[in-house]
This record gives structure tokens, C-alpha cells and sequence, in this order.
């Protein structure tokens, strides 16, 4: 096992649009580098617009997208090397993706349960929970929901933050080292936005995963990020600790999203203490 959780090695990727006679050439990603650390679970932000890169190089540490140049190497092992069978089954195991828009990570004609339970079933290996229906409902309480708030329910059923819990819960069930989250908390009201946002806090310290968190939402990002990339036309233009650079950015795209974002008056009404997320209460039971 390599010390080593994440270490992505100037990491591209070009794609080719257009017929034969018309090809272009785009480089969605060009050169990155950063790695996570196995023994210290960390929040780690993506930032910038759309078109900077940041979806194209989260599917790459997802194994969705192959790069074009540079290499991601996941507990020492090579994602190129990965691609089908058990060995894809493993990395699905610790590595997990959450969606931008709930809604669209469920089928509409299936159950939700029947989606926890698919999931539980995989990785039932790495499992000790005792029956498929105990290990839901633990899971599900982690963010907040129950089973039976959820069992036998369709998507359009529940609000999106409360479909986003489940999606979260889902990932939840393989056990994952990583979760990569990809603008997760967009689609969703801003006044419910920090019940998620918070939930990732408590994902890396309660349970000790590392979280990747794609988004152009930097008072989020402020909130909860231990570290940030922000990124511009592919590249990383810069890094560092996620406090020190929202508040003294040095690039001058960097300067441009802080000067937009008024950081600290945003970022203090995300301060709600965990307790209120925590609460059993009905009205929070609708997030």
C-alpha cells in the first residue's frame, strides 16, 4: 500500500472535435499535478468555471476518462491498469463519485431502496454489519435520513437534498477511501446547501475519507476545504492552503473570483453548528 492515497503526475488531456478534414484539437487539461495524502484525510477543493478542466480531470480520477498525457496512480496503482472485472470492482470499492444534479443519478421508475441495496450487495464483502437492512439504515442515518423514510420511495418522492443524502449514502455503502463530489450542492436551494456541505465535513472526520469538491462555489469551498486548486483554461494557476489563498489570492484569476465572491460575509452563513444539522427535528427532516 503506497503512502500515497492520490498522487496524479502532470496529468492531460486533449479531445478532437470535428470530422477528418476539420479536426480540433482541445486541451481540456494540461499538466497537472497534486497528490493526497492515505494517512491524513483532507478536503481538497477544485475550483473555477465552466470550461477550466475541473469536470474533465474529476472523471479521469474517477477512471471514466482516460489521459491523454501524465499518470493517476490510486494506493500506488496505476488507473490505466484498471479498466474491467474484479480489478474495477475494487477501485469502485474506494473510490466513489457524487453527481451535480441528484435527480438524474436515479432512474425515475426505480425505488431507492432498490438502488441502496444493489449497492450494499457489491461490496457486501467489506461488510460486517449484519443484514442488508441493518447496514442501510446505518448508513442512511450517517446523513441524516432513516430507511424507513426512504424505503420504497421513487426519486420525484423526495426534495433534492434529501436525494442528494441519498446519493451520498449510496457511496457511503462501498466503504470508500475517496469520495469526488462534482458540483454537488448546484442544483440544490442555497438555504439547503449547507446541511450537504457540512455532511462532507463530518465524512472526513468522523469516517476519515478524503474529498475531492468540484465546484465554482468558492464561500462553500472557504467553508469546508482544507486545501484548494483553482484552475484556469486546464492548468492550475494556484494551490495551497484553502484559507490563506481565498484570502490573499496571488494569481490575478485567482484575485478576479475573490474580489466577486464577497468570501467572508458568505461564508459566515455557512457557519451552522452540526448540532442543528444533527437535530431529529420534522423541518430538518425535509432538507
Amino acid at each position: 500500500m503506497s503512502d500515497l492515497l492520490l498522487d496524479v503526475c502532470r496529468v492531460g488531456k486533449t479531445f478532437t472535435r470535428g470530422g477528418l478534414l476539420s479536426a480540433q484539437r482541445i486541451a481540456a487539461v494540461k499538466d497537472v499535478s497534486f497528490q493526497l495524502d492515505a494517512a491524513r484525510p483532507e478536503i481538497l477543493a477544485i475550483i473555477g468555471e465552466s470550461g477550466s478542466g475541473k469536470t474533465t480531470l474529476s472523471r479521469m480520477i474517477l477512471n471514466i476518462e482516460t489521459p491523454t498525457n501524465g499518470k493517476l496512480l490510486f494506493d500506488g496503482v496505476d488507473l490505466a491498469t484498471i479498466r474491467a472485472g474484479p480489478r474495477r470492482l475494487a477501485f469502485m470499492h474506494k473510490v466513489q463519485p457524487i453527481f451535480q444534479n441528484p435527480f438524474e443519478s436515479f432512474n425515475p421508475l426505480k425505488r431507492l431502496d432498490r438502488y441502496l441495496f444493489m449497492t450494499q450487495r457489491s461490496f457486501a464483502a467489506a461488510d460486517r454489519r449484519g443484514t442488508p437492512e441493518m447496514a442501510v439504515d446505518e448508513t442512511l442515518r450517517k446523513v441524516g435520513l432513516s430507511l424507513g423514510e426512504v424505503s420504497r420511495r421513487y426519486p420525484h418522492e423526495l426534495s433534492g437534498g434529501q436525494l442528494q443524502r441519498v446519493a451520498i449514502a449510496r457511496a457511503l455503502l462501498a466503504n470508500p477511501k475517496l469520495i469526488v463530489a462534482d458540483e454537488p450542492v448546484s442544483m440544490i436551494d442555497a438555504s439547503l446547501r449547507v446541511a450537504i456541505v457540512n455532511l462532507f465535513k463530518t465524512l472526513r472526520d468522523d469516517l476519515g475519507i478524503s474529498i475531492i469538491y468540484v465546484t465554482h462555489d468558492l464561500a462553500t469551498a472557504y467553508y469546508i476545504s482544507d486545501r484548494i486548486m483553482i484552475m484556469q483554461n486546464g492548468r492550475v494557476v494556484e494551490s495551497g492552503d484553502a484559507k490563506t489563498v481565498l484570502r490573499t489570492p496571488q494569481h490575478p484569476y485567482s484575485r478576479q473570483l475573490r474580489e466577486a465572491a464577497l468570501l467572508p460575509e458568505i461564508a459566515a452563513d455557512l457557519s451552522v453548528r452540526m448540532d442543528d444539522f444533527n437535530s431529529s427535528t420534522s423541518s430538518e427532516r425535509q432538507i
